[in-house]
C-alpha cells in the first residue's frame, strides 16, 4: 500500500532509483470541461534511466530527458503534469517492454500487464513502489553549443536527436511503506 510522504522524507538513493531501478515516465492529455472536471485522454508511459532529483527555485524537483522521437514527449508537451513511477525488480520485463515499444500504435501499458490510476488527472502506474507526481516548470532542448565535452555530444547525438530537459516540481510523493 502506498502512503503519501514529504519529498524530503524520501530515503531512496536517486542514483539507484533512476540509473539502476529505472522509472516509468507517464502522462496523458487532459481537457477541463465548463464545470472544472478533468477529462483524461490517451495515456502513455516510457522507461527512463536518465534523470535527477533535487532542489531548484526553492522547490523539490525532478528532471527528465526525452528524445524528440518519443511519443511520451508529444504528450508531455501537451499537458502540465506527469508522474515518475519506480517499480520493484520483478517488473523488469514490463520496464524493458515499455522502453522498447511505442505507445503511438499500441497500448503498451496493457501489453506490459501494468495498470494505471489517476491523481487529479495525472496518470501513474499502480504497481509502483514509489511515485513522484510532477508539475512542469521548465523545458529546454539540448544544443550542441552547450556541451563542454564535445565527445559527449558526438557519442550521444550522432543523429542530432537532442533530448529536451523537463524540470517538474514534485507536488506529491507516494511510497510503499510495507
Amino acid at each position: 500500500m502506498l502512503k503519501t510522504i514529504r519529498p524530503e522524507a524520501l530515503a531512496d538513493n536517486p542514483f539507484s532509483v533512476i540509473g539502476k531501478d529505472w522509472m516509468l515516465v507517464t502522462a496523458c492529455t487532459k481537457q477541463v470541461d465548463e464545470e472544472g472536471n478533468i477529462k483524461t485522454g490517451k495515456v502513455n508511459t516510457m522507461t527512463a534511466s536518465w534523470g535527477g532529483m533535487g532542489i531548484l527555485w526553492n522547490k523539490p524537483v525532478a528532471t527528465i530527458y526525452l528524445r524528440p522521437s518519443r511519443y511520451t514527449k508529444e504528450i508531455i508537451d501537451a499537458t502540465d503534469t506527469f508522474s515518475l513511477s519506480v517499480l520493484a525488480s520483478k517488473y523488469r520485463p514490463a520496464l524493458d517492454y515499455c522502453g522498447s515499444h511505442s505507445g503511438r500504435n499500441e497500448d503498451k501499458i496493457a501489453k506490459s500487464k501494468l495498470s494505471v490510476d489517476y491523481l487529479n488527472g495525472t496518470p501513474w502506474i499502480k504497481e509502483a513502489r514509489l511515485v513522484l507526481f510532477c508539475r512542469k516548470l521548465y523545458h529546454q532542448e539540448f544544443v550542441p553549443e552547450g556541451f563542454e565535452e564535445e565527445l559527449l555530444c558526438k557519442q550521444n547525438y550522432r543523429n542530432n536527436d537532442f533530448h529536451t530537459m523537463y524540470i517538474g516540481e514534485i507536488f506529491k510523493v507516494m511510497q510503499d511503506k510495507r
